[in-house]
């Protein structure tokens, strides 16, 4: 297969999860968590729902001759076959959104040629709640519902979305960042955030906490092909961060490289 016809499989997981969502998420029981995935966080049944429709799908591709290795935030590694390409999978990121209600979720997909966030070729991201749909292919740019989609090229810090995990270590860090925004967010999706960052929707994603390859990776490869930034706190590249289920780098993601030089010289003030 190629990197069109595995972007249409996940674009397939996209619709049926759409179609399929309003059953799952008012269904009785649906904020009572079903232990621990793979990742380490808790596992709710709106993750399950997803995870079994993505892997079903993942299934149908490994009967017709593809063979790769899925790594998914719930299940962890599951082998299919011993192809050097590799599934990365969060089914439902902003789980705690969906459990509560609120319509800032998605499950993110990204395909890698190899095992390290170098190899990254296909990046799939639906935000389940209202049905945007952004995706990116190497080397053929980043789009949104089917239009190229192009990170802003203003040089301030307008709106700075972020992560804080652990409020007490993570917003004293990044602190500096914030109070030089016009605006902050925080949505709860990183796979999204990313997104919107590539589509012009904000200026600045900054993350203190590591965060976990099956995250961030779709929504990085949307990113830098709608010509933003990705690095760790420092400024550091993260092409050579293997993909699997442990914690990586904290992120900082902007719309542009001045944008990108301006906030490394503010945290470096911390």
């Amino acid at each position: 297969m190629n990197n069109q016809q595995w972007l249409s499989v996940f674009q397939d997981i996209g619709k049926l999860m759409r179609i399929e969502l309003p059953s799952i998420i008012n269904r009785e029981g649906g904020l009572i968590p079903l232990g621990r995935g793979a990742g380490g966080d808790k596992t709710f049944p709106v993750d399950k729902w997803a995870e079994d429709i993505i892997i079903a799908a993942l299934e149908r591709v490994h009967a017709s001759g593809e063979s790769f290795t899925l790594i998914s935030e719930e299940m962890g590694i599951k082998q299919f076959g011993s192809g050097r390409k590799r599934v990365l999978v969060d089914p439902i990121d902003g789980s705690n959104n969906a459990k509560s209600g609120i319509p800032f979720f998605s499950t993110s997909i990204a395909l890698l040629d190899g095992d390290k966030l170098s190899d990254l070729c296909v990046g799939y991201v639906y935000n389940l709640a209202v049905a945007d749909e952004f995706w990116a292919i190497k080397g053929e740019g980043a789009y949104k519902n089917g239009r190229r989609i192009h990170a802003s090229s203003t040089e301030d810090i307008t709106i700075v979305a972020f992560e804080a995990s652990s409020p007490k270590t993570d917003i004293p860090r990044i602190l500096p960042l914030l109070q030089a925004a016009k605006r902050t967010r925080c949505f709860g999706s990183t796979a999204l955030d990313l997104s919107y960052l590539a589509s012009g929707a904000f200026g600045l994603l900054v993350i203190a906490s590591p965060s976990r390859a099956f995250d961030y990776a779709a929504g990085m490869l949307v990113l830098l092909e709608a010509g933003g930034v990705i690095t760790d706190l420092d400024g550091n590249a993260i092409d050579s961060v293997v993909a699997g289920l442990e914690r990586t780098v904290p992120l900082l993601a902007c719309k542009n490289r001045v944008v990108h030089r301006i906030a490394l010289d503010l945290l470096s003030k911390r």
